[in-house]
Order: structure tokens, then sequence, then C-alpha cells
């Protein structure tokens, strides 16, 4: 019988994930994608080939599950910064643009972009919940007036959502273009929310 990692079964499926994580991390800065096998991955976290298989069935499975599991520590960021109600809803945009992108320099977040690719579905998607919690702060700051009345908000946080797209992509070309491509990301989210008398001037960013 394997040996177990961890206090409880709970602790060593948590220290699993998080080595199978690092693993790939790894072989990422040493091979391309298509050139890991579920055989290096396995090697390099040290468990058995047939132990991994318990995990995920396939390299596309557990990179899903590793995005899954990646994307929640995004999610409860965002989150927190959505409920800070007081706080004004162009500064709360701030903070989420940063974080999402930050979230983008993990190699094995990164992978989700490449073709072919699958994404978790339904609320299994972290992703999902942050946009809906970026709905909630663009409904927040029409109602108070400190953005703009976009009409259909989940399509414009849609269209949002392609330009932080492109910005992550951008990261994970260049990982030490963070900062232009983050300055730019909240230039362009917080300008098409601006209202018209800001719109002139510019959002202080």
């Amino acid at each position: 019988m394997p040996r177990i990692r961890g206090a409880s079964i709970e602790q060593h499926h948590e220290m699993v994930w998080a080595g199978l994580t690092e693993a790939m991390r790894e072989l990422l800065l040493e091979r391309d994608y298509d050139s890991i096998t579920m055989g290096h991955i396995a090697a390099r976290v040290g468990l058995a080939r047939n132990t991994l298989y318990n995990y995920a069935r396939d390299k596309s499975a557990l990179v899903l599950a590793l995005n899954q599991r990646g994307g929640r520590a995004a999610v409860e960021r965002v989150a927190a910064i959505a409920a800070r109600r007081d706080d004004p809803a162009p500064a709360r945009m701030r903070e989420i643009v940063a974080v999402v992108l930050e979230a983008f320099t993990d190699r094995t977040l990164q992978l989700m972009f490449r073709p072919g690719a699958e994404m978790p579905k339904g609320p299994d998607n972290p992703f999902l919940a942050i946009v809906v919690e970026v709905e909630n702060v663009v409904r927040d700051g029409i109602a108070r007036g400190e953005f703009r009345d976009v009409g259909d908000v989940q399509l414009a946080v849609e269209l949002l959502s392609g330009v932080m797209r492109a910005g992550a992509e951008r990261i994970g070309r260049d990982p030490d273009a963070f900062a232009a491509t983050a300055r730019a990301a909240r230039e362009m989210v917080l300008g098409s929310l601006a209202p018209p008398d800001q719109a002139a001037t510019g959002n202080r960013i």
C-alpha cells in the first residue's frame, strides 16, 4: 500500500495535488507542453505512474484539474475585493484586473490558452465566479454613477473578458511585460466604463 503523505487522507491528497502543480510548473520551464508525459510528471512528483492515473486519466484531464484548483485563490481574492462595497467601484476594478492578470503569471494556468484546451464546465470553472463578481462591481458602479450605464452588463463584462484574456496571453508570452500589460488593461477596462464626463479626460489609473 502506498505511503500516505500527511496526517489524513484529505491532507495526503492536497499534498499530492500541490506536488503535481509544482511538477508541471518545473517541467514547463524545461520542455514544451507537448513533450511532457504522464511519466515525466509522476517521476517529478515521486509517484508511481499507476498512482498518478488515480488523480487523472491523462495529461489533458490533469491540466484541467490543475486549472480548476489553481484558479481558486484568484476567485477568493476577487470575491473579497468585490465585497468591499464601501470602496469606489473603479478602485475595486483596478485591483481585480491586477489580481486576475497576476494569476496568469502561473505557467500552469497559461495552459488553458493552448489550442484545443478544455475548460472546466459550469460551476467547476473558477473563472465564471470571477465574471459574476465583476458584473456585481459594474452594477455597483452604475448605480452610484461611478460607471456609465452600459445597458447589458453581462455582455459588457464578456467583452471586457476578451481584454483580460489578451492581456493574460501577452504575459504568458512575455512575463517581463506584466506591468505594462496590467496598466494597459486597466486603462481599457476603466476607460470603457467611465461616465461621459470622465471619458474625455480619462480615468486616473
